[in-house]
């Protein structure tokens, strides 16, 4: 069927309202890396404990992966200028109530706020860049400054949570996101002009928003509950049976509504099921060693926030000169398995040095190349997953095709801290338990040789993670390698050749 070409004349307001929509991107991308370094100060003010301690970063991650679907939908409901607008305030208060939080429960509280009010302000970001950036060559250099702030914006994160921790203390790691939202949002109303007729009114799937949700919690908190309660508890097994079922509900759910919030051709396609699972997996490893290095950077090493904030600078430079240096250049000449098979098996290298921890460890003989090979293999495959998860893709899925992308991520992430986090912690219980029997004489020297311990064995279970990645990664995507050609739009199953014969590179308008 043919298609009618869109002749609408550019916002002539896109390049300023660009900016404030990167802002706040920035604003987002900061808070994720921000709370990492300001962690073990809040955890000490606050008197939250070694168990509940990542519920600071899961609450965020959850909520946010959890409801991103949702608030992608929202967006085509409500308009993607409110939808922004709303997102920007909400994000603002729920920092507001994170800097001001009395107790860990307010504190979890807040950062679950933040994550529904993410999930709304994410996908509305970057539905309004597809929709006020119709030219390809323009579209590219819009998205590029994208993300090209979310790779550095982690760099800023981490140095700037380190200095407001230090000079200042924890709280104004979460009140810093306040300026940058009323920007952002002012900005935004005044600029953002929404193109008019834009708007998705299909009746909105609540069954499929209630079950992904619950199924998600719940999976989340089974992982969690294993660390105190251990594997073979009633009820840790409970939430897991739980979570499978919830999420089948789901599936079922998907396969019969007439508007689902996931279509599940979009999952079925091999290409783009094998980029969400191995980006998910890779994730997992990857949020996990951010909580490990940052305790171990600031308690066994007693680095400063601001000196722990430098110290993962070399992970951001791999990730950033993966992504632009090595996946942007080779994307367009050899298939993208070729680039995320070795990239996730190069971070699994980087992620098995780093299991030579001990606590008198050298930053420049360990952790620094662990990290660089760790960000350098994670750069290089990301780049061609992002483009091949929207590769041929039916215009009315792009929009869902690009939010599995985030919600992949962001409940990876919440997977992996939970999961690895009670690996750690189980592992120096038990090194802590064994070698007090032995009669180990320095209790604070048995302490942070347990803990170093726990780190190391989760790190372990995370190499195994990459590597599975870079299976999956190897198998399940066979699309050949993509020429220059640009389309707008395109339909096929984006499957790709297996054979290697050349695709072209679709660029997907959404319809609505």
């Amino acid at each position: 069927m043919s298609k009618t070409p869109d002749i609408r004349l550019p916002d002539p307001s896109r390049w300023k309202a660009l900016a404030f929509i990167a802002l706040a991107q920035l604003m987002v991308v900061l808070d994720a890396t921000i709370v990492n370094i300001a962690l073990p100060h809040a955890q000490t003010d606050l008197g939250i404990t070694d168990a509940n301690k990542q519920w600071v970063i899961t609450a965020y991650a959850l909520a946010f992966g959890g409801l991103l679907l949702f608030g992608g939908r929202i967006a085509d409901l409500w308009g993607r200028k409110r939808t922004f607008v709303v997102g920007l305030i909400g994000f603002a208060l729920a920092s507001a109530l994170g800097g001001a939080a009395q107790n860990q429960g307010m504190l979890f509280g807040s950062r679950a706020l933040q994550g529904v009010f993410g999930a709304l302000l994410a996908p509305a970001a970057l539905s309004l860049l597809a929709v006020m950036f119709t030219d390809a060559k323009e579209r590219a250099k819009a998205f590029g400054i994208y993300g090209a702030i979310a790779g550095g914006g982690g760099a800023v994160g981490l140095i700037l949570g380190g200095f407001l921790t230090q000079t200042l203390n924890w709280r104004w790691t979460f009140f810093v996101n306040i300026p940058f939202a009323i920007v952002a949002a002012a900005g935004a109303y005044f600029v953002i002009r929404e193109p008019s007729g834009s708007r998705n009114r299909s009746a909105l799937d609540i069954p499929g928003v209630v079950l992904s949700a619950l199924g998600l919690v719940s999976l989340v908190y089974g992982f969690t509950r294993a660390e105190s309660s251990g594997w073979s508890d009633a009820l840790t097994i409970g939430t897991f049976v739980a979570s499978g079922v919830l999420l089948l509900a789901f599936v079922l759910t998907e396969s019969k509504v007439k508007s689902p919030l996931l279509p599940l051709r979009v999952l079925m396609d091999r290409n783009r099921g094998g980029v969400y699972l191995s980006l998910g997996l890779g994730v997992i490893a990857m949020f996990g060693l951010f909580l490990f290095l940052t305790y171990y950077l600031q308690v066994v090493q007693g680095f400063s926030p601001i000196k722990t904030g430098f110290a993962f600078l070399p992970m951001i430079a791999g990730m950033i000169t993966g992504s632009t240096q090595i996946g942007a250049r080779l994307m367009t000449r050899v298939p993208a398995r070729m680039l995320m098979g070795p990239g996730f098996l190069t971070a699994a290298v980087g992620m098995l040095l780093l299991t030579q921890l001990q606590v008198d460890s050298s930053y420049a003989a360990v952790i620094l190349p662990g990290q660089l090979l760790m960000g350098l293999g994670m750069g290089t495959a990301f780049m061609p997953a992002m483009s091949l998860a929207t590769h041929g893709i039916e215009p009315r899925d792009a929009g869902v095709a690009s939010a599995m992308i985030n919600t992949s991520q962001q409940v990876g992430g919440a997977i992996g801290t939970a999961l690895l986090n009670t690996i750690a912690a189980s592992a120096a219980t038990a090194y802590a338990t064994s070698h007090a029997a032995l009669g180990a004489t320095d209790p604070e020297q048995l302490k942070l040789q347990s803990m170093v311990h726990g780190f190391t064995g989760a790190i372990w279970w995370a190499v195994g993670i990459l590597v599975v990645a870079s299976a999956i990664a190897a198998t399940f995507v066979n699309a050949g390698r993509p020429s220059m050609t640009t389309t707008s739009g395109g339909t096929g199953s984006g499957s790709g050749s297996a054979d290697g014969v050349e695709d072209e590179v679709r660029i997907p308008v959404v319809a609505h």
